[in-house]
């Protein structure tokens, strides 16, 4: 399992290196459709994680991560050099969610979850089913320019917004 973990964490911070790449040379996305068929696991919705990472719900239609994550160094990613990885867990409706990090944070920290190869501003989870006791896992987290940073993200379900803030890498 540990080994399992570690090679996602490689990936991720080499779609991160790639992402700044790609956006160094005027490419790559700013918005990512996260389809259901991307889902890693199906759980209880509200996901509230365990006593020790506790997972938030936004507008009864997300549970994100607690508000204090770890980050990690990756130096084989030049512009993305730290991972905070945490999944998100979607309720299982047909409505949309979509998860932006505020443009004046973009320079700080990019976004990325479900079978990412790239890391975003934005991310649109697709609804996926009609069991709202349910939610469809997506793996991934943020990555960062360096060690820590104080961040809000912008949860969006139809006319609805909330900002949820983050500590990565350290307490805010």
């Amino acid at each position: 399992m540990r080994a399992i973990a570690v090679l996602v964490l490689l990936a991720l911070a080499a779609a991160a290196s790639a992402a700044a790449e790609s956006a160094r040379h005027g490419g790559g996305p700013a918005t990512r459709t996260v389809t259901c068929a991307e889902s890693i696991d199906r759980t209880i919705f509200p996901y509230v994680g365990s006593r020790r990472h506790r997972y938030r719900t936004a507008l009864e239609a997300v549970s994100l991560p607690p508000a204090f994550l770890q980050a990690y160094h990756h130096p084989e990613a030049h512009d993305w050099p730290y991972f905070a990885k945490s999944g998100v867990v979607v309720r299982s409706t047909r409505q949309t969610v979509t998860v932006t990090v505020p443009r004046a944070f973009r320079s700080r920290v990019v976004i990325a979850w479900g079978n990412a190869d790239n890391v975003y501003a934005t991310v649109r989870f697709v609804g996926c089913g009609s069991d709202p006791r349910a939610g469809h896992a997506y793996a991934g987290g943020f990555a960062l320019r360096s060690s820590s940073a104080c961040v809000p993200l912008l949860v969006r379900v139809g006319d609805r917004t909330a900002t949820v803030r983050f500590g990565l890498g350290r307490r805010c």
